[in-house]
């Protein structure tokens, strides 16, 4: 049981387990821990925090009045909470096990997604991050406002997904509320008002919604609203139609038959701007996201021209649905206001008119052919995984006994993300599967390889040289026949570069993939993990942040994290390497590859305490561990940084 509670969301409060509140003198004292306790337990520089507080001080000056101020922290804590907060010369830490954090609820609700934990997440989230505290600090103030802008999306985000059709009616109206709340312009939560309003007969109530909506756009950006909203208004004004059935007059018109695999189209945005200049765009925007849906072989994405073809229509998801053929609908808005932009997309099953991600963009015209580009990329970036885990999902619920080849890649695909030696045994099964169904699979090919990779970084490898040859077999296997396979590519190149220790024809195997696909957030890490291992950090980290971008949400986030971590090993940074090194492990506590790096880092930053803590837990988790060991698990090149790495398991206590 937590010693005290952090209240962040909204004003700032630390209470014990009575209720009791615990008074913090100043509002920069309050500030620091509240900034500890969001680390989650990551060590913290001092410099990094006296610079977040004291920006305006010189470096002795701040380094001082951070000193004081957890002499302060400490006599307020009291005896037995003070113990809590971890200091060395170089570091500040708060143990997380002494504590609850609100946030941290927030944040693993919203990862958790069920309309039960969403709700539970929003319910947490009473107001805006330390309300109510105002630090003239130019390093805090931008902290703030980063962490402030985070936490607001994550919460439109899940509000945004409880105004889903399928919910029930109070849940949705909750949610249209406090979204509307947040900001009285978002209208898909209007909509969704107003067709409960509907639902329930209160026609005028849903009308006066809408008026009261269309000034708000008017007055505020000059716009018109969308039309979604002034279909659902002009339904509202018109006696409903008598319900039609199939195989009569007015029943929809069968399509074309879904394709095999994930399909999607892609609607021209909106263009809400009241300025016809700007519709090329908006056009331009969705062409690029349509090209670079188009690089995903796994995908089906309908062609520019017939997805045009509802320019203006007022049409159901649907029936688009239905007369494409297609599973998912990608649609959205430009909204131009003075020198800003708004654009906003939503990724929506047609099957049931379920939204399954939305997000909105902001930016300024000034360079409006870089703005579409990042919008393309972010959008693309962002609705991969969420179709990824859609069809997972979908196939879940097809009996075992009718699956064919791509529902056994899926399955496969989920035990990868569950990160077990079960899951992988299943994953590898599973790809089997797929491979006997498909022999030309050269995806499912490509992630049998990959789970050898992660098999191997992990320590649940039974046969290595068994391993390690069917690895290669597999990556072969993908450079004849998966060319043109962008996810084929940057799995098998991982296996290569990793498992076999082919660093050069793995790493092009990745470089090739990105080429097809510059939008695959896993190939950008693989080539980071290769960049690591030829010895150049600056460009491996570079590489591991447009990953990063592309995938925020990633189920494997603690693998990005633990790469960052040994990109800033290998360039000397001890401190930031530890930092990311804990964070992978508060997502991933056994994941060995982040204990490594964590050991490493510590030691040779003279953090012994801390080296002595990651080896002990490496040890209960392989008793064999060597320095011999670990330089055969890890193709690092260049011989200084095998020299670093092998002097600083050796002070971290591991055997020759």
């Amino acid at each position: 049981m937590a010693l005290a509670e952090f209240t962040l969301l909204g004003t700032f409060a630390l209470r014990l387990p009575d209720g009791q509140a615990i008074e913090l003198p100043g509002q920069k004292d309050r500030a620091l821990l509240a900034i500890l306790a969001l680390a989650g337990g990551t060590q913290q520089s001092r410099d990094k925090l006296a610079g977040l507080l004291w920006t305006d001080r010189g470096e002795p000056q701040a380094r001082d009045s951070l000193k004081h101020a957890l002499t302060r922290i400490r006599q307020s804590l009291g005896e037995t909470l003070a113990a809590a907060l971890v200091t060395d010369r170089q570091s500040v830490r708060l143990d997380p096990a002494g504590f609850s954090v609100d946030v941290a609820r927030f944040e693993q609700l919203v990862r958790e997604g069920t309309p039960d934990a969403l709700e539970r997440a929003c319910a947490l989230s009473a107001g805006d991050l330390l309300d109510g505290i105002s630090i003239r600090d130019a390093g805090f103030e931008e902290w703030l406002q980063t962490e402030r802008h985070r936490l607001r999306r994550q919460h439109e985000d899940a509000l945004t997904k409880l105004l889903a059709p399928t919910l029930p009616a109070a849940t949705r109206e909750r949610a249209a509320r406090r979204l509307l709340a947040l900001d009285p312009l978002r209208e898909a939560a209007s909509r969704a008002l107003m067709q409960i309003h509907a639902d329930r007969g209160e026609t005028a109530q849903a009308i006066k919604l809408f008026e009261g909506l269309r000034d708000r756009l008017h007055a505020e950006l000059g716009v018109k609203p969308e039309p979604e909203t002034v279909k659902l208004h002009d339904s509202l004004r018109q006696p409903r139609a008598p319900v039609e059935h199939e195989g009569v007059q007015g029943a929809p018109a069968a399509g074309p038959a879904l394709p095999g695999k994930p399909s999607i189209a892609v609607l021209p945005f909106q263009n809400l701007s009241g300025d016809p200049e700007q519709e090329y765009f908006a056009d331009g925007m969705v062409e690029d996201i349509i090209t670079a849906l188009q690089r995903m072989r796994w995908l089906f994405v309908i062609a520019r021209n017939s997805s045009f073809t509802y320019r203006g229509r007022v049409v159901d998801v649907k029936q688009i649905g239905r007369e494409l053929g297609v599973r998912y609908i990608l649609e959205g808005s430009v909204r131009k206001a003075a020198n800003r932009v708004r654009i906003t997309g939503q990724l929506v099953d047609a099957s049931t008119g379920a939204h399954l991600w939305a997000d909105r963009f902001d930016g300024t015209l000034e360079e409006i052919f870089d703005l579409q580009d990042q919008v393309a990329t972010r959008v693309v970036g962002a609705i991969a995984p969420k179709l990824e885990q859609a069809e997972i999902e979908r196939a879940k619920r097809k009996p075992t006994e009718s699956l064919d080849a791509y529902d056994h890649f899926l399955r496969g695909m989920a035990c990868v993300h569950r990160w077990t030696k079960q899951a992988s045994d299943e994953a590898l099964e599973h790809f089997s599967r797929a491979i006997a169904a498909d022999p030309d699979y050269a995806s499912a090919y490509g992630m049998a390889a990959r789970c050898y990779s992660a098999r191997k970084v992990s320590g649940w490898v039974d046969d290595p040289e068994q391993e390690t040859a069917e690895a290669a077999r597999l990556a072969r296997k993908v450079a004849q026949i998966g060319r043109d396979d962008a996810v084929a590519l940057y799995t098998a190149g991982m296996a290569l570069a990793y498992c076999v220790g082919d660093l050069d024809d793995g790493a092009a195997m990745i470089e090739r993939s990105l080429a097809l696909n510059p939008n695959a957030a896993w190939a950008w890490l693989f080539s980071g993990w290769t960049k690591i291992w030829q010895g150049e950090p600056e460009e491996a980290l570079e590489r591991i942040q447009r990953a990063a971008r592309m995938s925020p949400q990633d189920p494997q986030y603690f693998n990005i994290r633990a790469a960052t971590a040994w990109a800033h090993l290998l360039a000397d940074r001890y401190d930031d390497a530890q930092s990311w090194a804990q964070s992978a492990l508060s997502e991933q506590p056994d994941y060995v590859n982040a204990l490594y790096v964590l050991a490493i880092s510590s030691a040779l930053a003279g953090h012994m305490a801390q080296a002595g803590q990651a080896m002990a837990r490496l040890r209960s988790l392989d008793p064999k561990v060597r320095v011999s060991r670990f330089l055969q698990r890890y193709p690092i090149r260049r011989a200084d940084h095998v020299a670093k790495v092998s002097e600083g398991l050796r002070r971290a206590g591991m055997p020759e």
